[in-house]
């Protein structure tokens, strides 16, 4: 017999938070999440995209056994930026049953559609400012920091429920020693070029890491300002992002570029923690998750680039390729073997171009899927 509940209290929503560890067991390539993150993350109060929007977690049982999880997202920021009504769809996972998938849309759908939206697009987990899309492509290992990962079963049932695509994202791969030297040396120059202007290049300070963050927060939400999709962060949300980057955050690969002392771009990559959540069994810090996390930090020999933007008046001058120079280069400094570029857009050739003339190969695809309510 099967039951679809809404998520109240803290136990359905720890069920909520660890259903994927058991639809996963035995799948090499997941990586739990962490469990205080996830309910932090799930808990109105406690991050503030709550203070402007809202969500419904929904939980589907068969016999007491959960076989199936979704949240229903109103993004109302996003639907102010965009004037539209769009509604999202994010921490999906079901086992494979056509008819369990369709129960958990069709409840989503109806909270959605009861708020007066007219679309549902998916996956994003609040927005495309946190983990989002749908792995399509490149099912043959463990996602790295911040990725998604999902059975491949998961685009045919989002099919068979008439989703269309909405946008693909890209996550291109660098392996040690595999990259254009010549692209590289190229930047130098472009380098040079830039000082010329009195654009100059260096990495994040630390000591003034709140002041330095306020100058990215607005860099970021202006370089974004046309990306499909973007919603600018909030003050609040930009910092309970910045926080908890600063507990993993490398400076050699927090690059700001800057002219006359205001920051006009940035580049950030960031340790392949999964390296070591793979190994955290149901995402538990406690008793040994924490243990491993301090002792197995400093092994870890992947990065992913997660972010890099430029502002208009800017852009098309060599900065983005710069930043992905000067991040590459610290890679193969501190001799590490991999570095993943992603997110991008699947058509956005400004970002796409630079990573492939240094050598980046596509590897992976992600993709946001609609479909009208």
């Amino acid at each position: 017999m099967r039951e679809l509940v809404t998520v109240s209290g803290k136990k359905a929503l720890a069920a909520f938070v660890d259903f994927p560890h058991a639809l996963y067991a035995g799948d090499v390539n997941y990586v739990p999440e962490l469990f205080i993150a996830q309910r932090d993350l799930l808990t109105p109060g406690k991050h503030p995209f709550y203070e402007h929007s809202e969500i419904q977690l929904f939980l589907l049982y068969d016999e007491g056994k959960v076989i199936g999880r979704i949240a229903a997202i109103n993004n109302n920021n996003h639907n102010k930026v965009y004037g539209s009504k769009d509604g999202f769809f994010g921490f999906f996972d079901c086992i494979n049953d056509a008819a369990a998938a369709k129960q958990l849309f069709e409840a989503a759908q109806t909270w959605l559609k009861e708020k007066g939206l007219t679309k549902i697009l998916g996956p994003v987990n609040f927005s495309t400012n946190e983990v989002c899309g749908l792995l399509i492509e490149g099912f043959d290992g463990p996602p790295v920091a911040m990725m998604p990962y999902n059975a491949q079963y998961y685009l045919t049932f989002l099919e068979q429920m008439g989703f269309q695509k909405n946008v693909d994202l890209r996550a291109y791969r660098y392996t040690a020693g595999n990259y254009n030297d010549r692209s590289l040396k190229l930047m130098d120059r472009i380098e040079e070029r830039l000082k010329r202007n009195d654009i100059i290049l260096r990495k994040i300070n630390m000591k003034k890491f709140k002041e330095e963050c306020n100058a990215v927060r607005e860099v970021y939400n202006k370089a974004w300002d046309k990306n499909l999709g973007f919603v600018p962060m909030t003050d609040k949300e930009f910092d309970y992002t910045a926080n908890d980057l600063k507990m993993i955050l490398d400076p050699d690969f927090c690059i700001l570029a800057e002219q006359h002392g205001k920051i006009v771009g940035f580049a950030l990559a960031i340790p392949d923690i999964n390296q070591i959540l793979i190994k955290i069994k149901r995402g538990r810090l406690f008793p040994t998750g924490l243990i491993k996390l301090l002792v197995n930090k400093k092994k870890i020999d992947g990065i992913r680039i997660l972010l890099l933007g430029v502002v208009d008046g800017y852009r098309k001058m060599g900065i983005e390729a710069c930043l992905y120079g000067r991040i590459i280069k610290h890679f193969e400094a501190k001799k590490m073997k991999y570095a993943e570029a992603s997110w991008t857009l699947d058509h956005n050739d400004l970002i796409n171009k630079p990573i492939e003339d240094i050598g980046g190969k596509l590897y992976r695809k992600y993709r946001i899927l609609e479909k009208a309510i």
